[in-house]
């Protein structure tokens, strides 16, 4: 058994785990508070390249939920940190909005539809034929093809979406060439999250409400995890799966109170 630390730091996904659509999951406000008014590092991640932080941080204030813009980290800027590191000061023609477009151009990217380094390929709920059949010229004439997240559906009040990973893989059938997802489960995103915290895996959990993505990516990360049942997840969903979260709760209400020790009986029993 793994020696458990003094003080957890917190990733927590954001969609079904502090909020749902437009509403605040009970409990979540309470918690960013304790964790706040303790001083207990913490992120907010998301797969959603569409918003810059600053929007989110509204998003999330309009629910009731304050926390400030750097706890908010995305998979645009994860994958603008990563290709920082690969090409500095590239080139790259984007599919995607503005949390996207935002997060290249403040690593001094040039976007542009001439021979650029890489194909970005983000989320957005107008994909434009134009803009994909141009990607996918881009690529056959040697671009990279990177793209924010592997998620192919979204939610709306209407339904499912299509989102980045079904669009991508349009990409990847007509071109032969499969993108590099950075965001979840990519760990390379959760090590990015890690650094921008300025904390360890060894004292670091995640908590999410996927485990194709959330706990799979905190798994790989070394993260000790935490399933959430108040989004996509049922109470046998983590059976379907040949690894489990350290732990499952109904919802983040249950460890109000408990940031300190997460993992503690709640029944007494030790």
């Amino acid at each position: 058994m793994c020696r458990m630390p003094e003080r957890w730091n917190y990733l927590m996904d954001m969609d079904g785990v502090l909020v749902h659509e437009e509403h605040p999951i009970p409990g979540a406000g309470e918690f960013v508070a304790e964790l706040a008014g303790n001083g207990i590092p913490f992120l907010v991640l998301t797969n959603n390249s569409i918003y810059t932080p600053r929007d989110l941080r509204a998003r999330l204030a309009r629910t009731g939920l304050d926390m400030p813009e750097t706890a908010i980290w995305t998979s645009a800027l994860a994958t603008a940190k990563f290709l920082d590191s690969q090409r500095p000061n590239g080139s790259a023609f984007v599919i995607g909005e503005a949390g996207l477009t935002t997060a290249l151009h403040e690593i001094g990217y040039v976007l542009t539809d001439r021979d650029p380094d890489y194909v970005v390929l983000g989320e957005t709920r107008t994909y434009s034929f134009t803009a994909i059949t141009k990607a996918i010229r881009l690529v056959e004439e040697g671009a990279k093809f990177i793209a924010t997240n592997p998620d192919a559906t979204g939610p709306s009040r209407e339904g499912s979406l299509p989102a980045t990973g079904a669009v991508a893989a349009l990409i990847a059938r007509a071109t032969g060439r499969e993108p590099y997802f950075v965001g979840k489960p990519n760990p390379l995103m959760m090590r990015s999250a890690l650094r921008a915290l300025g904390t360890h895996s060894a004292n670091t959990l995640m908590i999410g409400d996927r485990m194709d993505t959330d706990i799979r990516a905190g798994l790989e990360a070394g993260l000790q995890t935490i399933l959430v049942l108040s989004g996509i997840s049922a109470d046998s969903t983590a059976e379907m799966y040949p690894f489990r979260p350290t732990r499952v709760i109904s919802s983040i209400a249950e460890l109000v109170g408990n940031s300190a020790d997460p993992f503690a009986d709640p029944s007494g029993k030790g």
